[in-house]
């Protein structure tokens, strides 16, 4: 993680799909931005503040017959704020119990950031759970 090696985006709110390699049981989201100290300006203030998790509707496309994309796809699965604060490698806690199956994307959708009116950067996001074929196993890490 280098100053301005992020995935940057216009103002303060934008949203990224992260697909995944294979549809995964979501359990955590860690989000990673630079530290006040790397940053050329002495500030992080582009960095994601309020942040959202969502299911994304690509993943429930192949959905069992049945299943309600549109009110599926609004699930909230985490609401969090990333605090420039604190550590700057930094994980959340998803509610997976909420829809008990895998996804193969993801959605972040930054509501905030710290100030900047101009852009917010993304330096880093891992998406942590269990792969799908895995669920059944008890063994290994996330």
């Amino acid at each position: 993680v280098y100053p301005g090696n992020c995935w940057p985006f216009k103002g303060h709110q934008g949203q990224v799909v992260i697909r995944l390699p294979t549809r995964v049981y979501l359990t955590a989201i860690t989000v990673q931005h630079i530290t006040k100290e790397a940053s050329p300006s002495g500030t992080i203030i582009s960095a994601p503040k309020d942040i959202a998790v969502f299911p994304d509707l690509l993943s429930l496309c192949f959905a069992p017959k049945g299943v309600d994309a549109d009110r599926e796809e609004e699930t909230l699965l985490g609401m969090f704020t990333y605090n420039v604060e604190k550590d700057p490698i930094q994980t959340f806690p998803l509610k997976n119990m909420l829809l008990p199956r895998a996804f193969s994307h993801v959605k972040l959708l930054v509501k905030s950031n710290w100030g900047n009116p101009w852009y917010t950067c993304i330096y880093r996001v891992k998406v942590h759970g269990k792969m799908e074929n895995q669920k059944a196993s008890t063994k290994g890490p996330d």
